[in-house]
């Protein structure tokens, strides 16, 4: 077996023998450089498997020279190596394409995890782009929609998903977070391993933790066995982080430590085992006004926050509408077996004209129930909920508001007067009124809270 052979860019010369000395003891085969504008040159003389360059270099800096390595098209994962203070350059180098970073100082250790980790992602990248190749045009986003907004959506998980950079998702509950993490799990090198999902928000702290991690037996009350976490599971797969803003300070520091090692030690063990994730995270929070108040460490934010998706509400893209109905309509008419085929013209002004608060899941929930409900070929307007019926949520808003204040006076009052409709509809039973909006029940808590509507009657 050929060994792998990783090629080094350092202005340094006593840098490169280090390097050399290091990465001959890992096994690997070591060519050096100290001028990036020769390295160039070596990678198509010697095809090298990696590279590894440092990220500040007089004449060629390391991000120039990762450009001109992109544009050579070879899919040879690029590691650029840097001082604390261009943390944020590393950043934004990951945005433009590089594999990863590594900060000086760093042991023996951390860059044979990271090497191994680009050479094991050059060996499968090599071994699905046959099957890339002849997917095609057959290898369609599963997601709908024509608008601008969810074009530019689209355009980013086309370029994202063959990279294994870090993906942020945001959006409000709804939107479809889980599904884009899917869809980028699946358009990826790692399709063949798990995609895990994990509620960071459905677990308390002890519980997630326990998930996150695994334990050993003994290691607490009722560890009768030894159980393998969801981060040891979804080893050289993909990890979802649903909600990762409602995760504890105290977690965010254990996950960070992970992330940075690439090691994982289950509770109540010494081990340390090593893994190999992408993280994809989703949050319905600002993470940067999280950061800002101290509920949400910066280090970690940065390490999540290579690739920044943000998928917009339903309200903002209505062209997507009907598309998003009769997809829904095709799906479950075959489900239920419906004879259902079609949505009446009213019905479908009636879903163009509201403002799902919801998002995708309440029309997704909307539709289901319509066709389960029907008992004709056409969804006509009675089969829909009755908040659809009509604009009387619309409110009358003072003509001296500008449009920011207009839209958030608007939405406001639109969302107090669902939530009230919607709480009256199901006799004020949290548990029924979550499952006919789409959004789950802590959603419905916090909307209630948040307008002070009285729901004494509730029986949760």
């Amino acid at each position: 077996m050929l060994k792998a052979r990783i090629l080094v860019i350092d202005d340094e010369e006593e840098m490169l023998d280090n390097y050399s000395r290091l990465i001959g003891k890992m096994g690997y085969e070591c060519l050096t450089e100290r001028d990036g504008r020769r390295a160039i040159e070596m990678i198509d003389s010697h095809s090298p498997d990696v590279i590894l360059s440092d990220l500040r270099m007089p004449g060629m800096s390391g991000l120039d020279l990762l450009d001109k390595i992109r544009d050579l098209n070879q899919g040879i994962p690029v590691i650029l190596v840097t001082a604390y203070g261009d943390i944020p350059t590393a950043v934004e180098s990951v945005k433009r394409g590089a594999f990863d970073f590594i900060s000086k100082p760093f042991s023996s250790e951390q860059l044979r995890i990271i090497l191994e980790r680009a050479i094991r992602y050059k060996a499968l990248a090599d071994e699905n782009k046959k099957l890339k190749e002849q997917l095609g045009a057959c290898a369609e986003l599963e997601i709908i929609g024509k608008s601008e907004a969810m074009r530019e959506v689209i355009e980013i998980i086309g370029r994202v998903s063959t990279t294994d950079a870090n993906i942020l998702l945001t959006g409000e509950s709804g939107t479809g977070k889980e599904m884009v993490a899917s869809v980028i799990h699946s358009r990826s090198y790692r399709n063949t391993k798990p995609f895990i999902p994990v509620d960071c928000a459905a677990l308390p702290e002890n519980l997630l933790e326990s998930e996150l991690f695994g334990y050993e037996r003994g290691a607490f009350t009722g560890a009768s066995t030894t159980k393998k976490g969801l981060i040891e599971t979804a080893h050289e797969g993909t990890l979802f982080l649903d909600e990762i803003g409602e995760m504890s300070l105290t977690l965010q520091a254990k996950l960070l430590r992970t992330l940075q090692e690439r090691v994982v030690r289950r509770l109540g063990s010494n081990r340390f085992i090593p893994v190999d994730i992408r993280i994809i995270s989703a949050t319905n929070r600002d993470l940067k006004r999280a950061v800002q108040e101290g509920s949400f460490r910066d280090d970690l934010y940065y390490r999540l926050n290579v690739i920044h998706i943000n998928i917009p509400p339903l309200r903002e893209r209505r062209e997507d509408t009907p598309l998003l109905a009769l997809h829904f309509l095709k799906r479950f008419t075959s489900l239920h077996r419906k004879e259902t085929n079609s949505i009446s013209a009213e019905a479908m002004s009636a879903l163009e004209d509201y403002s799902w608060p919801g998002n995708v899941r309440e029309l997704q929930n909307v539709i289901e129930r319509a066709v389960i409900m029907s008992d004709k070929k056409v969804i006509e307007l009675k089969d829909l909920p009755e908040e659809l019926h009509s604009n009387k949520s619309i409110p009358i808003l003072p003509e001296n508001l500008s449009y920011k204040e207009a839209k958030e006076a608007w939405l406001t009052a639109f969302e107090r007067n669902y939530l009230q409709s919607l709480l009256d509809g199901s006799s004020v039973n949290i548990s029924r009124a979550a499952e006919r909006a789409g959004i789950n029940r802590k959603t419905i808590h916090r909307l209630i809270k948040r307008h002070k509507l009285d729901v004494r009657r509730s029986r949760n």
